[in-house]
């Protein structure tokens, strides 16, 4: 699917495109989802060399997510996408030539609708494709900031879990379900970081005062959040630490009344073994009170037992 978007008194026009129509004059972003084999051919004989597979895109090396040839200046980023309870790494690439900015995805990312809400609203005025690329990673960076403080809320409520043994499971779920988004968040935030850097050294000589400081805030904000994902990391591992330690502890108190029980039941069983031997002279075999005897003997000894653990505290 082809978008085009063109500017009309610092506000977006939204058009879809085919393969067969021509770039409508002002469009200064095109923004491809999913392009099947005839519009990856339009977009190759209109304005690449090659159209980056989605390999391509996932390359984390910086020498393929960040350079220039003569289609343009090229940038890789990494944008984490929260379906339901789950966060994974969407890549876009983006492609500036001119005053035309290209971007291309595999996947469906909430950014670009909410880009395109703040347009029809007119919340975001827009003078060039360089403009856009920056509200994008703007966005990007606000939508970061809102993932790490929903992760502060998933470990509040998970802290309440730890030591309540029906909602180990559950907890322990979830635990895992958020360091998996706080290595997106972060991974993210450090892709984030070299593309401005990237942006702002390569294009130095074009960008204006205020995009330079843009650019400078936004690197502030994501040097700002860093910090935050190590500390989500600890209390995590700490979560889990804390989590365990509790499991292992239950089962320490049941393999506890185990031994208990062994131990209690060993003078008995002991005494039991004694008289249930099968040699000929045993003078207790022919005392009338031989039977109740061994049974007292028996439960002296196992209540000997247990008020002996009991009195040292063992119990």
């Amino acid at each position: 699917m082809i978008t085009a978007y063109i500017v009309n008194n610092k506000v977006l026009d939204v058009v879809p495109l085919t393969t067969k129509d021509v770039l409508p004059p002002g469009t200064i972003w095109i923004d491809v989802y999913r392009p099947d084999d005839q519009e990856r051919s339009w977009l190759n004989n209109m304005f690449f060399e090659e159209v980056p597979d989605k390999e391509e895109l996932d390359d984390i090396e910086a020498s393929a997510r960040f350079y220039w040839d003569k289609d343009g200046l090229h940038v890789h980023s990494l944008f984490p996408q929260r379906i339901g309870r789950e966060t994974r790494g969407v890549h876009v690439s983006f492609t500036l030539r001119d005053n035309l900015l290209i971007s291309l995805r595999e996947d469906d990312i909430g950014l670009v609708r909410l880009l395109r809400n703040y347009m029809r609203h007119e919340r975001v005025e827009v003078m060039d494709s360089l403009d856009i690329l920056l509200e994008i990673f703007n966005l990007k960076v606000e939508y970061l900031s809102d993932l790490i403080e929903d992760g502060y809320q998933v470990l509040e409520e998970t802290a309440d879990k730890v030591f309540e043994e029906d909602e180990i499971s559950e907890m322990l779920s979830q635990l895992v379900e958020q360091e998996e988004a706080n290595s997106q968040i972060r991974l993210a935030l450090h892709d984030t970081r070299r593309a401005l850097r990237f942006l702002r050294r390569t294009m130095r000589q074009k960008l204006t005062e205020d995009k330079v400081r843009w650019i400078d805030e936004m690197l502030h904000d994501v040097e700002s959040i860093l910090p935050h994902t190590q500390f989500l990391f600890d209390k995590i591992n700490f979560q889990l630490e804390a989590a365990m330690g509790f499991t292992n502890l239950e089962q320490n108190k049941v393999i506890k009344i185990f031994s208990v029980a062994a131990v209690v039941f060993m003078p008995p069983t002991l005494i039991a073994s004694i008289y249930g031997m099968n040699f000929h002279f045993m003078p207790e075999f022919n005392l009338s009170y031989g039977y109740p005897m061994s049974i007292i003997l028996m439960i002296c000894s196992a209540v000997g037992t247990y008020s002996l653990f009991k009195k040292k505290g063992w119990l």
